[in-house]
C-alpha cells in the first residue's frame, strides 16, 4: 500500500522541522556537554528545542498524509531575492545610514517583494516599526543603534 501525500504544502513544511531540529540536536550534542535538568549544560537548550522542532514536525508531516491541502504552488524568486536582498542592505546600512533610513530601506525592499505593494500601507507600516524599534530598543534596552546617519552631526531624534 502506498501512502498518499495530500497536502505537499505541509508534508515538506514538516520535513524541513524535522531536518533542522534533528541537526541543532546532533550538533549540540556532539559538540557541547548535556548536562542534567538541575545543572544543564550548554546543550540542553539546543537539544531540547530541537526535539521539540522535530517533534512538531512530525505532527505536520503526519497531518499532510491524513488531510487534504492545496497544492505546491510555482517557485517564486522575486520574493526570495528581494527579501533576502533587503535583509543584507539593513546590515550594511545600519552603521552608516542609522535606524531610520536602514529600517525604511529593509520595510520597503521586502514589501516591494510580496504580492502587492501599497505605498500607504508600507509607510503606516514603517512609522509604527521604527517608533516601536526606537522605543524598545534605543531608549528601553538602551542598545547603542544610531538613530540618524553617521554624516548628521545633530540628530533631531535623540
Amino acid at each position: 500500500m502506498a501512502v498518499k501525500i495530500r497536502a505537499p504544502k505541509d508534508f515538506w513544511a514538516g520535513v524541513m522541522f524535522i531536518g533542522c531540529g534533528a541537526f541543532f540536536m546532533a550538533w549540540a550534542l556532539t559538540h557541547y556537554q548535556m548536562g542534567t535538568a538541575v545543572r544543564m549544560g550548554p546543550a540542553y537548550f539546543p537539544t531540547v528545542l530541537g526535539g521539540l522542532l522535530a517533534f512538531l514536525g512530525a505532527l505536520v508531516l503526519i497531518e499532510s498524509l491524513a488531510m487534504d491541502g492545496p497544492p505546491v504552488p510555482k517557485f517564486a524568486f522575486r520574493p526570495l531575492i528581494l527579501i533576502s536582498g533587503a535583509c543584507v542592505v539593513y546590515g550594511y546600512a545600519m552603521k552608516p545610514l542609522g535606524l531610520v533610513i536602514s529600517t525604511a530601506l529593509l520595510v520597503f525592499i521586502s514589501a516591494y517583494g510580496g504580492h502587492e505593494f501599497k505605498w500607504k500601507e508600507v509607510t503606516i507600516l514603517f512609522l509604527l516599526l521604527i517608533v516601536f524599534s526606537i522605543l524598545v530598543f534605543v531608549k528601553g534596552l538602551t542598545l547603542p543603534f544610531p538613530i540618524c546617519p553617521a554624516m548628521i552631526e545633530n540628530c533631531p531624534i535623540r
